[in-house]
């Protein structure tokens, strides 16, 4: 256990700041998600509506690791590498149809 003032005080920020780091990867990880089911969809049946669908997904997400790269949460190589996972799956749909 922390035994000086300075101490506790980083035990409190360093706990703090795991709670916010915790909450922008599991929303990273939910838009992927939500992105990867929209692209999917579309694959299954190709219209406007599910590629606007797959657009408006891959705008949340990339903001969403834009967001977590700029504060830290993420490094900047593992939000690029997120990024061309998901364009990759998408052109793969796109040369399949």
């Amino acid at each position: 256990m922390a035994n000086t003032k300075s101490a506790i005080k980083r035990i409190q920020i360093a706990e703090r700041n795991r709670l916010r780091n915790k909450a922008y990867k599991s929303a990273v990880k939910t838009l992927m998600k939500k992105y990867f089911k929209a692209v999917e969809d579309y694959a299954a049946n190709p219209s406007p509506e599910t590629q606007q669908a797959v657009q408006k997904a891959m705008s949340e997400a990339y903001s969403k690791i834009d967001k977590a790269v700029k504060r830290q949460v993420l490094h900047r190589n593992n939000g690029a590498r997120k990024k061309a996972r998901l364009a990759k799956v998408l052109a793969q749909v796109a040369t399949a149809s």
